[in-house]
């Protein structure tokens, strides 16, 4: 009989001593056992490379297909199971192979006899295959876990740092690269560096971010002075924990960089452009939206100034439309988002009145509230009375008053607890909202009124994100702005009436 030998060794079993060479041994012993005939061999270590053993199985499967029938094939001869079969899709794909062209598994262990009592053990088998893969995949999250929640980062170390063979502190400061990460910090928390001048300033110092690429740029200054893991951040799945590695960055050098990045901080030497600083992002790229000044001399010797904006991505991919925005025109779509929030005079008069209105409502269902917890209360403290009244009396055994006693005890104070909710109450809360709500209505003529840096804070105040592509600013708003651009209250009878 011919037959294939798969074999097959994961990183893991590799650092355990298991080799490839024994795999292989053993299925050619088993294949000179039988008298079988050897016609291939197919080997794979996980470690090899990424998505080794998967390209590995389809190079098997399509030779296996494609020469079955001709070369007489009857079996694909492995050690066992696992080796060949990591989850059930592989199963499935190799039952095809028996269906379509004759070609059986062979072990050296895990033997299946035929009939659906043997189709049966296989797919039990290979469902026990999977669940120890999968159950694998976990061991080694929960592993990663578990070390972020002690302290220390998973992977490759970032610029700054280097991974070491220490159980004790396994991540510690590179000895150069930590060093520019200091200088970086420091000369950009100054304010008086851009991008481009803070890499001319590194290259000039001696320092150097890759041998590959000596220079320091855009992209790789952002993701330093963006990345929270040199404050002892460490993020995973959704919750921050401390780090116990050394930290390169205190917390108020790296804040300021913040406030620097996020456009807040405004450089007198350079002209501060309403919309630069990643209060925009590209919506292709993800990229800060950038602003620079344009001067153009016409023919009458007079100089004409404009201010445009682009993606600061200086490496776009062949896909990326060309964003390119004169700040009057991204002004007016500014303008025509607020203009959403505006109502018709007859409308804003019944929305104040519905404010003043569900307030007062409110007020009113608070107080009746208060009121019918408060008489619960009272119930409760006479229940808890008469009933050690009766224990007292010897009406009520110890098992049954101390049962009931703690009921009581956790009802009441569930009651406390929501009265306490129910009698705090902010005074001021229909002001601000009625306020709130003519701000929106008057917010295109304070836009106009508005300088650069108010500009700036009115839309962070409305939007909680901007993308910017090619034709289209999309802002996500914030609440309740996004409730009265999407003006429910007109698409209902009151609505058809006006």
């Amino acid at each position: 009989m011919n037959v294939v030998i798969w074999a097959r060794v994961s990183s893991r079993e590799q650092k355990e001593g298991y080799s490839i060479d024994a795999q292989l041994r053993a299925c050619r012993d088993r294949a000179a056992r039988n008298g079988w005939t050897v016609l291939r061999e197919f080997v794979v270590a996980e470690s090899a490379k990424r998505g080794a053993e998967r390209i590995a199985f389809n190079e098997m499967f399509k030779w296996v297909r494609a020469n079955a029938r001709k070369e007489g094939l009857k079996a694909i001869l492995s050690h066992k199971l696992d080796r060949v079969c990591r989850n059930m899709r592989d199963a499935v794909r190799l039952q095809e192979l028996e269906d379509a062209c004759g070609v059986q598994l062979a072990f050296v262990e895990n033997q299946f006899g035929p009939g659906a009592a043997g189709a049966l053990s296989f797919n039990v088998m290979a469902a026990v295959a999977q669940y120890y893969s999968d159950n694998l995949r976990s061991e080694v999250l929960k592993g990663m876990d578990e070390k972020v929640r002690q302290g220390w980062p998973t992977g490759h170390a970032p610029y700054g740092y280097v991974n070491v063979a220490d159980k004790n502190e396994p991540v510690q400061p590179h000895p150069e690269e930590s060093k520019a990460v200091v200088r970086m910090f420091s000369l950009y928390a100054t304010g008086q560096y851009t991008f481009e001048s803070l890499a001319q300033k590194l290259a000039e110092e001696g320092f150097i971010y890759r041998p590959s690429t000596p220079r320091f740029n855009r992209s790789s200054l952002s993701h330093i002075l963006n990345n929270r893991f040199y404050v002892g951040e460490l993020h995973r799945n959704g919750t921050v924990h401390q780090g116990k590695y050394r930290l390169l960055i205190d917390r108020p050098t790296f804040d300021a960089c913040q406030e620097i990045l996020a456009g807040k901080y405004r450089r007198t030497s350079h002209h501060a452009h309403i919309f630069s600083g990643g209060i925009i992002r590209c919506a292709h790229c993800g990229f800060a939206i950038t602003g620079e000044r344009i001067r153009r001399k016409l023919l009458d010797g007079s100089v004409r100034e404009h201010v445009y904006y682009r993606c600061a991505n200086n490496h776009p991919d062949e896909n990326h439309p060309q964003v390119r925005w004169r700040e009057q025109d991204l002004m007016e779509m500014f303008v025509e988002e607020f203009k959403k929030f505006v109502m018709p005079p007859e409308v804003a008069q019944w929305f104040r009145a519905s404010i003043q209105t569900a307030f007062a409502d409110l007020g009113e269902l608070r107080r009746q509230k208060k009121q019918a917890l408060a008489k619960r209360r009272t119930e409760l403290v006479g229940m808890q009375d008469r009933l050690l009244n009766g224990y007292l009396a010897g009406a009520i055994e110890q098992a049954a008053f101390q049962a009931k006693a703690a009921d009581l005890k956790r009802e009441i104070a569930q009651v406390e607890e929501a009265l306490e909710r129910a009698t705090v109450c902010d005074p001021d809360a229909p002001a601000r909202a009625l306020a709130l709500f003519d701000f929106s209505q008057r917010l295109v003529d304070i836009w106009h009124r508005s300088n650069s840096q108010d500009k700036r804070q009115i839309v962070d105040c409305v939007s909680l994100n901007r993308t910017l592509d090619d034709v289209t600013l999309v802002l996500a708003k914030r609440s309740p702005f996004d409730y009265l651009a999407e003006r429910p209250f007109l698409k209902d009878g009151r609505g058809d009436r006006i």
